[in-house]
């Protein structure tokens, strides 16, 4: 029996640091929302069965409309209501998720330029582990600030890395994971802080510095840089081909 790997796309921010009155998953980028680009990016990864998308409930109609009917997923793809916070978010897509012991992978709606390469290799060091992330290891100088904003200390960034989506569990893993913290009130900052509250290992493979996360204007042109980047690189690979 085949294994199914299926994604919750969590999309259910609000997008207060962007400012404006468009939510910054629906913001365009390369002519499409920043949201359709990354699940576009599991769409059509061989490996993906199913997509949860999570979005606030409000806007079930305008992803359906904008977001999924364009991209054909049929009933590939189901929309999931959002919870108050992300983690609130995600846990409704785990009871979304019927195969409980297959695997989940979950991704920030926010990043779209996440990779099938990066996708797989989540998946085969979730079928190693159990868990799977992610990341990139730390390249500067790491301080840390008291809260008046004076340094106190330089700390060592060797072995520190920067984690990203996506993450990818067994279900039955994450969903306990989630479950526990919800008892003991418990908020982490990713999902896999969660199931290492549990004493699980979570192994990490290495992610991409393009594998950015929107939250900031500045942060939509440094998107647009490289999607731009992007296109004129491979319309030139294209112009040799037919030379």
């Amino acid at each position: 029996m085949s294994i199914m790997v299926s994604a919750i796309i969590v999309a259910g921010g609000k997008g207060i640091r962007m400012g404006g009155s468009v939510r910054k998953q629906y913001l365009t980028l390369g002519g499409c929302p920043i949201l359709e680009h990354a699940v576009r990016a599991f769409a059509t990864h061989d490996e993906i069965g199913r997509i949860f998308l999570v979005v606030p409930e409000e806007d079930a109609d305008f992803c359906q409309e904008n977001i999924l009917s364009p991209l054909k997923l049929g009933n590939r793809a189901e929309l999931v209501s959002g919870g108050k916070e992300r983690q609130d978010s995600v846990y409704n897509g785990l009871l979304a998720v019927e195969e409980r012991d297959d695997i989940v992978m979950i991704h920030d709606g926010v990043r779209p330029f996440v990779r099938h390469e990066q996708i797989t290799a989540c998946i085969s060091g979730v079928r190693e582990a159990g868990a799977c992330i992610a990341g990139i290891p730390a390249s500067d100088t790491l301080k840390y600030v008291n809260p008046s904003g004076h340094i106190e200390k330089t700390l060592p960034r060797e072995g520190v890395w920067l984690a990203q989506t996506p993450q990818a569990f067994r279900h039955d893993l994450i969903l306990n994971a989630h479950e526990a913290a919800r008892r003991d009130g418990y908020a982490g900052t990713d999902d896999a802080s969660l199931v290492e509250r549990m004493g699980k290992r979570v192994k990490l493979i290495t992610g991409s510095r393009f594998n950015m996360k929107i939250t900031t204007p500045e942060d939509l042109g440094i998107a647009e840089a490289i999607l731009l980047g992007e296109t004129k690189f491979f319309q030139k690979a294209y112009r040799r081909r037919i030379l």
